[in-house]
């Protein structure tokens, strides 16, 4: 691939802080007419409380790449360890509470 002379090389910094990293097995997604907000969550068995490690706003167009790229790093990553398998409790409802399940068709 040719690279465009025009084109700047950028250069991410990653702290020691940041790449650390902050674990969550929730993520509550909401928008308003301009951004996307994405908490991340972690919760724990028999926890009153939540607490939000992170959220994150970004641009719908922002948010859409985002899918992709998720979509894409998914699809690779069933491709080398196997199919990604959604977990459910025994006694859930069988539409998932109502939420669509993005990976069916």
């Amino acid at each position: 691939m040719e690279k465009n002379p025009n084109q700047q090389e950028l250069k991410i910094e990653l702290t020691p802080e940041v790449a650390a990293g902050h674990y969550s097995n929730l993520a509550v997604i909401s928008h308003s007419g301009n951004e996307f907000f994405i908490d991340y969550i972690s919760i724990a068995p028999n926890m009153p409380q939540a607490k939000v490690q992170s959220r994150i706003i970004m641009t719908p167009e922002n948010a859409k790449n985002l899918l992709f790229a998720l979509s894409e790093n998914i699809k690779k990553y069933e491709a080398t360890f196997g199919e990604i398998t959604r977990k459910a409790p025994v006694n859930a409802p069988k539409n998932n509470g109502g939420i669509p399940n993005p990976f069916e068709a």
